[in-house]
Formats: C-alpha cells, sequence, structure tokens
C-alpha cells in the first residue's frame, strides 16, 4: 500500500525525500565539520603549547563522540520503532544543532582552562547521541517508503544528502581560508560553520515535524514477543550488520571525511587546495551514488557490494601513493576511492533494512551499525593520524584493506533482498 500511495501523491513523495534528505544533510554537516576545522580549532580547546598533542586531543574527543552513537542508536532506536520513525528523525536532528551551537558558541581555553575542553566533549557526545539516531530511523524511513522495485536508487538519498552536507562543511572551509587570513581562522573564522549548522537545523526540524509516517510502521503485526528476544533472536543479522560495516566506514572516514585534514597535517599540502580537493572528490561521490542505487535494483545487492569492498581492498595501495603533496593528485586519489565507496554506500541503507521485520527494523540496524562506526569509523581519523607518524602510512592503509576484505567476506553470505517487501 505505501508503494501505491506515494505513487499517487507527488506531493507527499517529495516531502519524504526533501525533509529525509535536507535533515540528514545537515546532521552530516554538522558531524562532518568537527573533522574539516579541526586543525583550526584545536589549540582554542586544548593546551596551545603543544600544537600536536592538541590535534590529538582533538581528534581523541572526535572519536568519544562515536563512543556515544551505540546508545543514540539504542535510545532512537526504541523510539523510532515504538513511536515512529518521524518521531526519532525530528529529536535527532535537534540535538545535532545544539551540539553544533555549543560548540561554536564556547569559549576557548585561554579563557575558561579545562573548561573548554569539557563543553567540546559534552557536545560531541550530544552530537554523537543525535547522529547515532538519525541514520538507522533515516534509513529506515526511507527504506519503507520507497517502492520495492525502486528501493536502492531510493537508499542512495542517504548518502547522497549525506555526502551533499559534507560538501556544504568543505565548502565553507574552502570559501573560508580563502577569504580568511590564518590567524583569523585559528581565532574566529572556525566558529561560523558551527553556528551555521545550529541555525539551520531548526529549519530541518519544522520540515520532519510535517511528514507523515510510514505504512509500514502504521500496519505493523502485533508480535506477543518481547522486543529484545526478537532482537537476540536475530542477532545472525545484527553480526552481519557490523562485518559489512567495518570496511565501508573506515574507508569512507579515512577518504571522504579526514584525507584532506591528513594531507594537510602529514602530508604538506596546501590547506586551501586540499578543502577544495575534498570537495570536488565528494562532488564525485554523489555523481555515482545513484547510478549504483539503481544498477542494484537491476542486478542485485550483493554483486554490487563485492565491487566496492573488493576493488576498493585492490586500489587503496596504489591510491595511497598517489596522493603526494598536491592538491590535484589528492583529488584524483580521492575521486577514484569515492567511486568505488559508493557501491556500497548507496545501497547499504537498504540492504539494512531488508534484513529485519518491522517492529525491530530501527534498533535492529542501528545498534549494531553504531557499534560497528564507533569502533571503526569513530577511531579511524586518530589511527591516521597517530599509526601515519609513528610506523608509516602504509600500515594504516594495511589496516583499511584489511577491513575491506572483512567486509567482502560478509556479503558472501548474505541472502539477495533485491525487490523483497518489507514486512
Amino acid at each position: 500500500m505505501a508503494e501505491s500511495t506515494l505513487a499517487a501523491k507527488p506531493a507527499s513523495r517529495s516531502r519524504t525525500l526533501l525533509g529525509t534528505g535536507v535533515g540528514n544533510a545537515l546532521e552530516w554537516y554538522d558531524w562532518g565539520i568537527y573533522a574539516v576545522f579541526a586543525p583550526f580549532f584545536a589549540q582554542q580547546f586544548f593546551n596551545a603549547a603543544d600544537p600536536f598533542s592538541a590535534i590529538l586531543s582533538t581528534l581523541a574527543v572526535f572519536a568519544v563522540g562515536f563512543l556515544a552513537r551505540p546508545i543514540g542508536a539504542w535510545l532512537f532506536g526504541l523510539l523510532a520503532d515504538r513511536r515512529g520513525r518521524r518521531m526519532a528523525m525530528t529529536l535527532s536532528v535537534g540535538g545535532a544543532a545544539v551540539g553544533s551551537l555549543a560548540i561554536g558558541l564556547s569559549p576557548t581555553y585561554a579563557a575558561v582552562g579545562a573548561g573548554a575542553s569539557l563543553i567540546l566533549l559534552t557536545a560531541r557526545l550530544v552530537q554523537g547521541l543525535a547522529h547515532g539516531g538519525e541514520m538507522p530511523s533515516a534509513q529506515t524511513y526511507i527504506s519503507e517508503m520507497a517502492p520495492a522495485r525502486r528501493r536502492g536508487l531510493w537508499a542512495s538519498l542517504m548518502y547522497f544528502s549525506g555526502t551533499l552536507g559534507t560538501i556544504a562543511g568543505t565548502g565553507v572551509g574552502a570559501v573560508l581560508t580563502t577569504v580568511l587570513s590564518e590567524p583569523q581562522m585559528n581565532s574566529w573564522g572556525w566558529r561560523i560553520p558551527f553556528v551555521l549548522g545550529g541555525i539551520l537545523g531548526l529549519y530541518a526540524l519544522v520540515m520532519r515535524q510535517r511528514m507523515s509516517e510510514t505504512e509500514a510502521f502504521r500496519t505493523a503485526r502485533t508480535d506477543p514477543e518481547p522486543m529484545w528476544a526478537a532482537i537476540v533472536r536475530h542477532r545472525r543479522q545484527a553480526l552481519q550488520v557490523i562485518g559489512m560495516t567495518v570496511g565501508l566506514t573506515v574507508s569512507y572516514y579515512a577518504w571522504a571525511v579526514s584525507a584532506p585534514q591528513y594531507a594537510i597535517s602529514a602530508r604538506g599540502v596546501d590547506p586551501t587546495g586540499a578543502l577544495w580537493a575534498g570537495l570536488l572528490a565528494n562532488v564525485v561521490f554523489i555523481a555515482v551514488l545513484p547510478l549504483w542505487g539503481a544498477l542494484a535494483d537491476r542486478i542485485g545487492r550483493k554483486p554490487v557490494m563485492l565491487i566496492s569492498a573488493g576493488g576498493m581492498a585492490l586500489a587503496i595501495f596504489p591510491l595511497d601513493g598517489m596522493i603526494g603533496s598536491s592538491p590535484v593528485r589528492l583529488f584524483a586519489a580521492m575521486s577514484v576511492a569515492m567511486v568505488l565507496i559508493a557501491a556500497s554506500a548507496a545501497i547499504a541503507p537498504a540492504v539494512y533494512c531488508e534484513m529485519f521485520p518491522t517492529r525491530i527494523r530501527t534498533v535492529g540496524v542501528g545498534i549494531p551499525y553504531a557499534v560497528a562506526v564507533a569502533t571503526f569509523g569513530g577511531t579511524a581519523p586518530y589511527l591516521q593520524t597517530w599509526v601515519g607518524q609513528s610506523f608509516g602510512a602504509a600500515w594504516f592503509t594495511g589496516y583499511i584493506a584489511a577491513l575491506l576484505l572483512v567486509s567482502a567476506v560478509i556479503v558472501t553470505t548474505l541472502p539477495e533482498t533485491r525487490g523483497r517487501r518489507l514486512d
């Protein structure tokens, strides 16, 4: 019924896509600008006497924010499965906006000492809770609203809109570093993107309040089995979610989010050039996402995901060597990586949702997904910097390749779910 209802009401379909996409984009914007602007504000929240320690501390807080994501997935997942997808999505985008405003308006370490570090940590924990709830709630919503035969294409909206948020954050960084001097960026320029994200979050909040609930949730059959018993019964699927996610999340955060920052701090790439390279590579990423989603609707989920994980594992060492110290080479390497990563990113939300029944779909996906992202994605920028400084970049590259191979093996254990109706 959901498919025919949306087909008959183009306005409802547009509201679904726009409300989900705008909110998801702002959530990713709020989350991603932290990594983009870390080199500029690290010494504002930690002791400026040791710049390298300050950047490591800032990236450690980035990782700590990820630790809140499994808790957020649990809280928002239960809310989405009991009270509705729309309510969980609305609260998640509000939490992300509050965290962003707190960082943008925070006093500095020079003004209040360790209090500034505590504000930063608290804000990232709030954003971690919100982001942990956003992805499973939104991807469940869009998958349940999508026509079964086009769910792969519709699911590509998640990373499409999310990457638009990342591009917006990187673009703001590129513009600010172009028009402001380095002292101005370090002093106050870094605050602009955080305050902007918080204000725009209010707009997304209103949009999501006006969205309709999914037909699958409204008509879900009553099941006498307790929710936690149902989750335990689907533990194999939960482990498969973790295995599928580890390679995607580390490669995504290393190449889509942190590559410009790492190129600046470890490869000596010009900051402005590196940020523009990252922005353009992400444009390539969003351009191919719908293509991969549509292909998966034609040939199946498993072939597309195997192309992604296997291809990236084979290409990652040559791509890492391609970067050098040039923004142009950074762009070329990032673009190739992003095309391969996009194959998994486009359809992962659909694959996750096709693995679980309606009454535990959000929490069943959200908790294992958040655990994988927190454990592997959250530590990626820190490990990339620390391992690169201590042992050399090849060790971290090998770590990513190994996780991609793990994901490829897990994909072979999945049933093909293309076109499956969601019960």
